[in-house]
């Protein structure tokens, strides 16, 4: 099996061609002959170097507007004989076939004509034959030819040849054929995802092309990669490389912020909100939801809804932080947080989320929709002889969204638009209420005037007697309870508002 082989003979057919003439020039220099197609030949030719088409190497043009043009065995028989095969060879001299040390080939932009909302037939159009099964082949017969099936890895090929004399080893020609395989089925997967819409089928097929190494896991003795692009979420303006568990609870953040339209900041502390308001300013907003637990914000990620000015940017920095999110910062306000330079500021994008989550699990993966519902005043239904006020109704649907947020079992007080207190990942719910309650207590809360919140229903009465007891005006609960009855009669009996929504919202 050959080790070394030196490129003699290269076919180039590229829908990009940035980047493209520094390598052309190279393979002209080592007298490798070129072929080439259509847009790409001419490129080549502007460049004033000789080219051949691929017409006048299979006898036959570019047909069926230009949906076949490679497709012949002139090409793939020189891309895919096998040098150490003497049949192989006899075959080749017999059609006088050149051999194909090098293919350089992209693929139309079936994703971005996706993307840009491009009609049925202009997607169609976007799915590339020719391309993948060049890749296909090349990458096949990496023992005898190079393949590269991106721009990303021209410098590369140009540095091996400049210091291997127009020669590349097996190593690099597998390298580059892992790297092409990589390619062909990203591009696969984009077009089977466009398909799978419609009475879809039950297959979990997803592929992310870029990807970042983190410092470390969950702990430092676990490894962990993003796969994503975290550039185009975000803008760091400051600080070190993100963490497993920045990451995870900087999801959790935006997830969050995206239930609030009002100026409203969020401080998370591993994945649960420690505190939340919605006040007039940013500012306010800042002041009262530290308030909330200022213990537990200690470290924690910040997020906020609307820019962050130098005077909310004075009030924050007092306090130790991992990460802050906002969609914008005053220049001042980012100047005076890179006085510490591992702060991470982030300024955060327009991208649009995917609507699925999927995790591995045992010795698969589980899928679901994201939980994107989220019931309003309108879909509240009282179920008490006292209906809650419009303020009450206002701090009921605060208080939802912060459940639906927070991990199970969770108990959450709102008052005003801000987070009292919260009891969160119990394994009851009476232990998600007491811890509530005494949390509020520490940081000097009055539970006098506030709401309750549940993320499931009451199977006993038990909850909303002692919410009723520390001072909460009224509650919201999906119901669907067997002992629904029991819950409302309690409220009753306590003077207090109760309703319902019908909807659960679990986070495990």
């Amino acid at each position: 099996m050959s080790q070394s082989i030196k490129i003699k003979n290269a076919l180039i057919s590229v829908y990009y061609k940035d980047g493209l003439e520094p390598l052309v020039r190279l393979l002209a220099q080592q007298g490798v002959q070129l072929f080439s197609t259509g847009g790409t030949e001419q490129f080549i030719k502007d460049l004033n170097i000789p080219v051949t088409a691929v017409e006048d190497l299979t006898g036959y043009p570019s047909i069926l507007g230009g949906r076949v043009k490679t497709l012949h065995p002139k090409v793939f028989g020189g891309i895919l004989n096998r040098r150490g095969l003497g049949a192989d060879q006899e075959q080749i001299a017999e059609y006088e076939i050149p051999e194909i040390d090098l293919v350089i080939v992209d693929l139309y932009p079936f994703e971005e004509t996706v993307k840009a909302g491009g009609s049925e037939s202009d997607i169609i159009e976007k799915i590339d034959i020719g391309g993948i099964s060049l890749i296909r082949a090349a990458a096949k017969n990496f023992n005898d030819v190079v393949i590269l099936a991106s721009k990303d890895d021209y410098s590369t090929l140009e540095e091996q040849l400049e210091a291997q004399n127009g020669e590349t080893t097996l190593a690099q020609r597998k390298a580059f054929a892992k790297k092409a395989f990589h390619t062909s089925s990203h591009y696969d997967t984009a077009i089977f995802n466009y398909f799978n819409t419609e009475e879809p089928l039950n297959v979990f097929k997803h592929s992310i092309k870029q990807a970042q190494t983190l410092r470390y896991g969950e702990n430092p003795h676990q490894q962990g990669v993003f796969y994503g692009d975290l550039n185009a979420m975000f803008t760091k303006l400051n600080g070190k490389e993100l963490s497993y568990n920045n990451l995870v609870d900087v999801d959790a953040a935006v997830a969050l912020i995206d239930e609030f339209e009002a100026p409203t900041f969020a401080i998370l502390k591993h994945t649960n909100a420690c505190g939340v308001a919605s006040k007039p300013t940013i500012l306010e907003a800042w002041n009262v939801a530290l308030a909330c637990d200022p213990v537990s914000a200690f470290g924690g990620v910040l997020i906020a809804n609307r820019e962050i000015d130098l005077a909310t940017a004075t009030e924050i920095n007092k306090l130790f932080f991992e990460v802050l999110i906002a969609p914008s910062y005053q220049p001042e306000a980012v100047e005076l947080f890179r006085a510490k330079k591992n702060r991470v500021i982030l300024q955060r994008n327009e991208v649009e989320l995917s609507k699925k989550q999927f995790k591995t699990l045992l010795n698969g993966v589980i899928e679901q929709d994201k939980d994107l519902i989220i019931e309003g005043p309108e879909q509240m239904t009282a179920v008490t002889e006292k209906v809650p006020t419009a303020q009450e109704l206002q701090d009921l649907y605060f208080a939802n969204k912060i459940v639906k947020h927070t991990k199970s079992n969770t108990i959450v007080f709102v008052k005003n638009d801000q987070l009292l207190s919260s009891g969160v990942g119990q394994t009851s719910r009476v232990d998600a209420l007491k811890q509530a309650i005494v949390k509020a207590d520490a940081f000097n809360f009055d539970l006098k005037g506030s709401v309750m919140a549940s993320d499931a229903f009451f199977p006993f009465p038990d909850c909303v007697e002692i919410a009723a007891e520390a001072g909460i005006t009224a509650v919201l609960q999906p119901g669907g309870s067997i002992k629904d009855a029991d819950s409302i009669n309690m409220a009753n009996e306590k003077g207090i508002a109760m309703v319902t929504t019908g909807v659960r919202h679990f986070k495990h």
